[in-house]
């Protein structure tokens, strides 16, 4: 293969429509792109370093993540990581011990699991309410908080399938009676829409920087209640400045630059987030017009939806092309995101694409079945 080739593959992408909803919220935005340039090599903040990460002032990494971060996300102390999965697992293993229990949504991501699994720890899911919906009643929480004495408890949010918002406020209250910590796992919502960690009632908050903070990845940041911040950030004894959970230093270089240059722009369009939310519901009602059908809870709340599609998937069936037949068509329209083989359900997102484009991938979607509806009459 030739390597040299990457970068025009990549420009070549940048034209298209992405509805991928690992990437809608993850674009970089030109402030981070020129970030990324500037601070590209791998140790580029290092260089302003006197041996704690979060203390460097030049770029402003102490003054975001100890001034801008909390107050964004209503926390107490914020420290960056490598990711939404390394902050979950820095939580566990620094409240828990092998063989303690952990009380986990059944819509958890398999990341929470492994960082479980990785402490050695006992996992207990609360049920979903299974198919079609899979959305989570907190209240369950209550009868196994009971039986379980959880040393955590962690609840999705949204989850990532079908993009459905628990009570995370119910939960919170819930939390507080029981007295036992409370986990928010926000890779899909810190950035997207707001989140304020206290009137949630949690006690923790993980967030990812490259799925929903327009950052270069991988990359996640942790929020946390002040009395939790000394078990966490527990700092070591032979190297009194570093800490243990952290493994002394996590993210450096590209990826904590482009989150910090990307944060005007992030910050701007969580606020617009209600408009944002109706832009999504539009298109979404313009695709059950199609005869897609959205699955999951309705009123919908969020911008990961997911779409049974029977009509293309009958399709499919008799397409040369089989299942992939969707994937080809969509690109030669301008638009990726959905992933090759899928047909007769797949997920997408609208988050920040602008109206117009949504317009060309609804007439896509028409057009497509149109053309091939005789493959099923």
């Amino acid at each position: 293969m030739d390597y040299s080739n990457l970068t025009n593959m990549k420009r070549e992408n940048r034209n298209y429509i992405n509805l991928n909803p690992l990437q809608t919220a993850g674009k970089l935005t030109e402030a981070a792109k020129k970030a990324l340039i500037e601070f590209g090599d791998g140790y580029a903040v290092c260089d302003f370093c006197d041996g704690v990460l979060d203390d460097i002032e030049k770029p402003p990494v102490k003054t975001f993540t100890r001034e801008i971060l909390p107050k964004f996300l209503g926390c107490d102390t914020v420290r960056i990581t490598n990711g939404a999965r390394e902050g979950m697992f820095m939580i566990m293993h620094a409240l828990t011990n092998p063989k303690d229990t952990v009380l986990i949504d059944d819509n958890a991501h398999y990341s929470c699991i492994l960082a479980a699994e990785r402490c050695k720890l006992n996992v207990v899911k609360v049920p979903n309410n299974k198919c079609p919906v899979d959305a989570i009643d907190v209240t369950l929480y209550e009868p196994y908080i009971k039986k379980h004495k959880p040393k955590l408890i962690l609840l999705t949010y949204p989850e990532g399938n079908y993009g459905n918002l628990p009570d995370a406020k119910k939960l919170g209250t819930i939390a507080k009676k029981y007295n036992v910590p409370y986990l928010l796992n926000c890779a899909y919502s810190i950035g997207r829409m707001p989140v304020n960690m206290k009137e949630l009632g949690a006690d923790f908050v993980v967030a990812s920087g490259h799925k929903s903070m327009s950052a270069s990845g991988p990359i996640g940041l942790i929020g946390m209640d002040k009395k939790y911040a000394g078990i966490v950030l527990k700092k070591s004894k032979d190297y009194p400045n570093k800490v243990i959970e952290c493994l002394g230093c996590t993210s450096r270089g590209a990826t904590i630059t482009t989150m910090m240059a990307s944060f005007p722009e992030v910050e701007k369009r969580v606020k617009n987030w209600d408009s944002e939310l109706k832009k999504c519901l539009w298109f979404a009602d313009e695709l059950e017009k199609l005869t897609f059908v959205l699955i999951g809870q309705k009123p919908h709340r969020h911008d990961l939806m997911y779409f049974r599609t029977d009509i293309l998937y009958d399709i499919s069936k008799k397409h040369k092309r089989r299942g992939y037949f969707l994937y080809r068509e969509l690109k030669k329209r301008g638009i990726i995101g959905i992933k090759p083989g899928h047909t007769k359900s797949f997920k997408l997102s609208a988050y920040g694409i602008a109206k117009e484009d949504l317009e060309k991938v609804i007439s896509a979607f028409k057009e497509i079945i149109d053309e091939n509806k005789k493959l099923i009459a």
